[in-house]
């Protein structure tokens, strides 16, 4: 738009050209005000000052509608409308602060071009760029500018002007939905370097069924021989539902949840009767007179006086007794439970439960209960290896107190 202080110099000239033309019927408009006049003037600069309406630099006018210059002779024609537009305050604000400036623009995006700034469809200007000017107002506006976007293998780039990283992606077409992240996070603001990246984040749900495990009751009865069992009632496995969550992030899957358990089937105890009644019966072993009370199953181990795990040859024992044929060990812990028992082993012989041993090695190495283990001592020279499981039949007389190990 050409300034008026242009105008100084033009109309001198404008008016020694002056030629006589014919009058036209012109109607000025000055804002609210309407002036009809009839006149053969041509320039509109002194149309305007000779019926008392003078512009300030930042005006312009339209004539018949159409922007035209001061010094811009009007058209020949019958009839015209000059209208003055009057430059009003625009304040904005942006990211040089907040400017005060005088437009006469017809529209928003039009005052921004004439402050110098460059345009593009990605900035966001607030009112809109083709909001109208028709009096004061206060414009926001920021310059968009290049972002990365990362997403799994993918790097989109775009430009935005967006004032969150939420705003960001839903402007590049690629919103966060449900359990998505971003970093930043959606309601930060795009970061200086303005690499964004995203996590898609989905889960799904997996059922499985597994046993719970039942348990076994046990009932003391003087009914059942000792070392004996009736079952009452077989025992059965409940059945419960597992819910677990798995978490993918981009398609990986990255954790998983244990959620609830459903128990569809409650466990059945099994319940067994225990005997505590002592019974005597003969070895079942021919030529050997002695008599029975309980029968048990133990793992045998073998050593000897020189062969002890001692370092040495060593011929004491817990009992006091020489060590040798017919003197077994147990594990320490039970041992004065024990101590003195006799004890016949098929393929041993007779013997005296008389020394202790290291049973919590055997149940570390082998899982065997150090309650159920039996070392079986040899003269030296002599050892045989009976390593394995042998049946300890406990000999009579019974004891006053049966060990509980031993139920």
């Amino acid at each position: 738009m050409k300034k008026l202080h242009r105008l100084a110099l033009v109309i001198p000239f404008v008016l020694m050209a002056c030629q006589s033309n014919p009058p036209a019927d012109i109607t000025l408009i000055d804002g609210d005000k309407i002036l009809k006049v009839n006149s053969s003037e041509r320039m509109p600069l002194i149309l305007l000052a000779q019926n008392g309406v003078i512009p300030q630099p930042q005006d312009r006018i339209l004539v018949n509608g159409l922007e035209t210059s001061f010094d811009q002779p009007l058209p020949q024609a019958d009839h015209l409308q000059i209208q003055l537009r009057r430059s009003v305050a625009m304040t904005l604000n942006g990211s040089q602060g907040q400017q005060v400036l005088a437009t006469s623009a017809l529209d928003v995006g039009e005052a921004l071009k004439e402050a110098g700034l460059i345009l593009s469809k990605n900035d966001r200007i607030d009112p809109p760029a083709e909001t109208p000017i028709t009096g004061p107002l206060t414009v926001s506006y920021t310059q968009a500018r290049d972002l990365l976007i990362y997403m799994g293998e993918k790097t989109i780039s775009i430009r935005s002007a967006a004032g969150t990283v939420g705003e960001a992606l839903a402007e590049a077409g690629l919103p966060l939905m449900g359990l998505d992240t971003s970093s930043p996070l959606e309601n930060e603001a795009p970061p200086p370097d303005g690499q964004i990246r995203i996590v898609r984040v989905s889960e799904s749900i997996s059922v499985a069924l597994e046993p719970i495990p039942f348990e076994v009751q046990r009932i003391e009865s003087a009914d059942v021989p000792i070392g004996q069992e009736e079952t009452l009632q077989p025992g059965l496995n409940g059945l419960a539902m597992v819910r677990t969550r798995i978490r993918y992030e981009d398609g990986r899957e990255v954790s998983r949840t244990a959620e609830d358990k459903t128990v569809i089937r409650a466990p059945q105890a099994r319940i067994v009767k225990g005997g505590t009644q002592v019974v005597l019966a003969p070895l079942p072993v021919n030529g050997v007179p002695y008599d029975y009370w309980l029968a048990v199953d133990m793992y045998a181990t073998v050593y000897s006086p020189c062969a002890s795990g001692t370092g040495g040859c060593s011929y004491g024992t817990a009992s006091g007794a020489r060590a040798g044929q017919g003197i077994v060990a147990v594990d320490y812990s039970i041992y004065s439970y024990l101590a003195g028992m006799q004890v016949y082993i098929p393929g041993y012989g007779l013997a005296t439960i008389g020394d202790t041993g290291g049973g919590p090695i055997i149940e570390s190495a082998l899982g065997v209960p150090r309650t159920r283990w039996i070392d079986l001592g040899f003269n030296e020279g002599e050892m045989r290896n009976m390593t394995g499981w042998v049946t300890v039949y406990f000999l009579a007389p019974v004891p006053a107190e049966i060990p509980y190990f031993l139920k």
